[in-house]
């Protein structure tokens, strides 16, 4: 049988540094939905529903800083101490970067895919 490298073991570990890593991905998320609205724009008048959902974009990556800021703040006031165990939830998580950085504990700042990639490479979801 082929070990599954995805899967993390069983392991208690403090619920600030889980939270800090949420917080971490929260934020590689606004950086991505961030890099889509100039993919979005073009020398052409903007439409009424162009700009809707640049409006919304910008609304998400609003909304993403604002949940990673709040569990950066109330992380500050959660004991060390105080554990938990992230196997069932990180083994939940399809997106292997994700469940790696949530999982494992080593932070990967700024791990998001280019936009722009080498033709033919792709990750399947």
């Amino acid at each position: 049988m082929k070990p599954d490298h995805n899967h993390v073991p069983h392991a208690e570990e403090s619920l600030p540094d889980v939270l800090v890593r949420v917080v971490t991905e929260l934020h590689d998320v606004a950086r991505l939905i961030e890099r889509i609205e100039p993919q979005l724009m073009s020398a052409e008048a903007a439409s009424a529903e162009r700009v809707m959902v640049l409006q919304g974009i910008d609304l998400a990556v609003q909304k993403t800083r604002g949940l990673a800021e709040f569990l950066d703040t109330i992380t500050a006031s959660i004991p060390d101490t105080c554990l938990v165990d992230v196997t069932t939830a990180v083994n939940l998580i399809k997106l292997g970067d994700m469940k790696r950085a949530l999982g494992t504990g080593v932070l990967q700042h700024g791990h998001s895919h280019p936009l722009t990639k080498t033709s033919g490479d792709f990750e399947a979801f």
